[in-house]
C-alpha cells in the first residue's frame, strides 16, 4: 500500500522483568523505522522513591517525575527502574491525569497518602512543552478509573467534574473540574459508596467494600454513569449531579466496561476460569442501556479477552486476546490473535475477522491509534514487536522489532498527544 507522511510517533515502554526501556516508532516513507532510547542505570532507590515515566519530550528525551520531591526532568538516559503508570487526558484541558495504584496489597502510596489511598497525579505543558505539575489528589485505596462529564447538548445542566473510582475501596471519588469555579477546582467534593448492603457478610453499608469497581463511562445520550463492580457482577446506574445511584444491571463473567460510539450499548468483556480446569472461557457482554439488561453474551473457547477498543471512527471493535489461568488452561490459549467485530450492528457481535498478531504471553496487551485512524498498533511482548495493521481492511502492514528480546510487558504513551488508545 502507499503509505503518506504525518505528524506522529508511537511511544512504547518495554518492561524486562522490572528494567524499562523505550522505543518510538514512526513513518518514514513508505516504511516505519524505530528508535531506540538509551537506557541509564536504575536509581537504587526504593521502590516506593523510584522515579516515574510520563512520556517523550519534544526532542525526544525520556520526561520523568521524582517520587519524592515532584520535581520533572528530561534526562539524557532513562534510568532502567523508572515505572509508567495508567493515565487520561481530560479533554477539556488537555491535561494528563496519571492514575496510581498504591502498594499491591493495601492500596496505599505510604510516600504521598500515608494510609489513607493513592494518588492521582496531574500534569499540564506550558508554551515550550514543557510538563508541568498541576496538582497530586489523594484518592481511595488501589486502581483508579477516571470518567469525565461536562455540560453537552442533552444535559447542558450538568457540571464538570471528574468520577475516580477506588478499587480496594469501593468508592467513587468527585472532583470538581471547572477552572472557573476556583474554590472547589480540583478538590475531592463528594464520596459515592458502591456498596450494596446484601452482598456484603454482615449486610453493612460500609467503605470498603467488595464492590471492586473497574471500569466506568459516561454516556452524553442518557447522562448517567455507568459504573462495573467486579465484586458484584453489576453496573451501578449514577446520577453525576447528584452522586445518587438510581439502578443497577446485572452484568456476569465481565471484569471492564466499554461504551459503544452511539452511547447506547454497554460491552463488558472478562473470562471464565473456574468452569473448566483446562479451558478458558472468554465472555463479550452487550448491555443496552435503554433495556437495562444485557441482550447479547458471546463465549470465546481458549481466548482471553485482554483489552478491547473502538477504532476511531466507531465502526470496529478491536479484541486482544493475551494470557490468563496455569497449566492446561494456559497452554491451551489463543494469544496471538486480534478479534475484528462490526461495531455498526450492535448489539450482535458480528466477527468480521481474526488477524494473527504476534505473541502476548502475559496478561495485558493494549491497542493504539494514530489521530488519523488510519493505522492499528498491537504490542506482541513475548516478541518484542508491534504490529502495524492498516485500519481500511484490518490487514498487517508491518511488524516491527521495539526491543532485543521478550518482555513481561509492552505499554504506549500517549503523553504528548498524537496517538491515543489505551
Amino acid at each position: 500500500m502507499s503509505i503518506t507522511a504525518q505528524d506522529w510517533s508511537l511511544v512504547c515502554h518495554l518492561d524486562s522483568d522490572g528494567k524499562g526501556s523505550v522505543a518510538i516508532i514512526t513513518r518514514e516513507g513508505n516504511g516505519f523505522v524505530v528508535k531506540q532510547l538509551s537506557s541509564g542505570a536504575a536509581s537504587g532507590l526504593d521502590s516506593v522513591y523510584r522515579p516515574l515515566f510520563l512520556g517523550i519530550s519534544n526532542d525526544d528525551k525520556p520526561v520523568i517525575m521524582s517520587a519524592e520531591n515532584k520535581a520533572v526532568t528530561t534526562p539524557e538516559q532513562l534510568p532502567a527502574d523508572a515505572f509508567p503508570i495508567y493515565s487520561y487526558r481530560d479533554p477539556k484541558t488537555d491535561y494528563v491525569w496519571f492514575v496510581s495504584d498504591g502498594e499491591q496489597k493495601t492500596g496505599n502510596d505510604a510516600l504521598n497518602c500515608g494510609a489513607t489511598g493513592s494518588p492521582i497525579i496531574i500534569f499540564g505543558h506550558d508554551n515550550t512543552g514543557k510538563a508541568e505539575l498541576v496538582k497530586l489528589i489523594c484518592m481511595g485505596r488501589g486502581h483508579h478509573v477516571i470518567t469525565y462529564v461536562e455540560p453537552c447538548e442533552q444535559h447542558p445542566e450538568l457540571p464538570s467534574r471528574a468520577f475516580v473510582s477506588n478499587l480496594l475501596d469501593g468508592s467513587i471519588c468527585v472532583v470538581a473540574n471547572d477552572p472557573g469555579d476556583s474554590a472547589n477546582y480540583l478538590n475531592i467534593i463528594e464520596t459515592i459508596n458502591l456498596c450494596e448492603p446484601d452482598k456484603e457478610d454482615d449486610s453493612s453499608m460500609v467503605v470498603p467494600n467488595n464492590a471492586f469497581p473497574h471500569g466506568q463511562v459516561y454516556s452524553p445520550r442518557t447522562g448517567k454513569i455507568y459504573s462495573f463492580n467486579n465484586g458484584y457482577a453489576t453496573i451501578a446506574v449514577i446520577d453525576p449531579a447528584s452522586c445518587a445511584i438510581e439502578a443497577r444491571i446485572e452484568m456476569k463473567v465481565s471484569s471492564n466496561l466499554l461504551l459503544s460510539p452511539d452511547e447506547r450499548f454497554l460491552i463488558g468483556k472478562g473470562a471464565d476460569r473456574k468452569s473448566d480446569a483446562e479451558h478458558v472461557m472468554g465472555r463479550l457482554s452487550v448491555v443496552d442501556i435503554d433495556k437495562g439488561q444485557v441482550v447479547t453474551k458471546l463465549d470465546l473457547p481458549d481466548a482471553y479477552p485482554s483489552v478491547y477498543r473502538f477504532s476511531p471512527d466507531g465502526t470496529r471493535l478491536y479484541v486482544t486476546t493475551a494470557a490468563t489461568g496455569k497449566g492446561v488452561q494456559h497452554d491451551n490459549l489463543n494469544i496471538d490473535t486480534l478479534y475484528v467485530y462490526d461495531a455498526e450492528v450492535l448489539p450482535e457481535l458480528k466477527l468480521l475477522r481474526e488477524v494473527k498478531v504476534g505473541v502476548a504471553d502475559c496478561g495485558r496487551r493494549p491497542i493504539a491509534f494514530d489521530e488519523q485512524g488510519q493505522f492499528v498498533f498491537i504490542p506482541n511482548p513475548t516478541d518484542a514487536t508491534v504490529t502495524i495493521i492498516d485500519s481500511v481492511n484490518d490487514t498487517v502492514v508491518d511488524t516491527v522489532a521495539v526491543g532485543d528480546g521478550p518482555t513481561s510487558e509492552i505499554n504506549f504513551s500517549f503523553w504528548r498527544g498524537d496517538v491515543f488508545g489505551a
